[in-house]
């Protein structure tokens, strides 16, 4: 049994949308308000909170009248995040990682959803607190028999919604062991080269983005920090670093898969 996950984009309607942005917010905020708290306990009184502790934070939040619209949205993916602030810390005490940081509402943000707060039916996601499916552009489908144990909602700086789906498959996936090797060169000029002479081209049309990009960067630049002309340039900015990044991927993952 391998742990996998799929992700696929969706295009939420405007009342899946409101609810979902609203969720986001609400991850970060208590995100945030637990990692100041776990930061200040610790430079006055070097305490560690634990996550328990966080969760009766969370609670008595929800009561306080300012931060009522906690209560809103779903309790799992508030859960979530201070369960993963938690793993950020384990992994910050043990040396893999630096500290955590404060998110931010320009890098878009996520949301995770335990089996107590979606619904897999007919082969449609059905979140909390929203009575109609994800509208899910299915770009290939889940594994025969594969439920979702886990789903994670992603909106990215561009604007564009994800979902990511985690399954537990139960398929061999074993691959046959071979004995031939081949040597990679990764090049300035060419992509890649293999021991064998075969030469990998870069991308063509990344030349074209990043002329875009540098022009987009451009017009950033002259707008005024935190006016709406500054945000709608910033989102500009974002798409095509995002057009970019895809291009790359789907580049290499059809290099790779060509010489199969």
């Amino acid at each position: 049994m391998v742990e996998k996950a799929y992700k696929f984009r969706f295009y939420p309607t405007p009342k899946q949308e409101n609810l979902l942005r609203r969720t986001l917010g609400c991850v970060r905020l208590i995100y945030n308000k637990a990692l100041a708290a776990r930061t200040q306990a610790w430079y006055e009184h070097k305490q560690r909170v634990s996550y328990k502790q966080t969760s009766a934070m969370l609670t008595h939040w929800k009561k306080q009248e300012d931060l009522d619209f906690l209560t809103q949205v779903s309790s799992v993916p508030l859960q979530q995040g201070l369960r993963h602030l938690q793993t950020a810390f384990t992994n910050f005490f043990s040396g893999r990682t630096k500290y955590p940081n404060f998110k931010k509402k320009r890098n878009g943000g996520s949301a995770e959803f335990t089996k107590s707060a979606f619904k897999w039916k007919d082969g449609q996601v059905y979140l909390a607190k929203c009575s109609e499916p994800l509208p899910i552009r299915w770009s290939r489908q889940l594994p025969t028999g594969c439920v979702p144990s886990t789903i994670t909602i992603k909106l990215d700086q561009a604007g564009r919604w994800s979902v990511s789906l985690r399954v537990n498959d139960t398929r061999n996936l074993n691959l046959k062991s071979v004995t031939k090797q081949v040597g990679i060169d990764l090049g300035i000029t060419s992509l890649l080269t293999t021991s064998e002479g075969e030469k990998f081209a870069n991308p063509k049309n990344h030349y074209k983005l990043h002329k875009k990009l540098r022009l987009a960067q451009k017009s950033l630049s002259r707008k005024t920090k935190g006016s709406d002309n500054y945000h709608k340039a910033g989102i500009k900015v974002a798409r095509i670093h995002a057009k970019i990044k895809d291009s790359r991927l789907d580049y290499t993952h059809k290099r790779a898969h060509s010489t199969d």
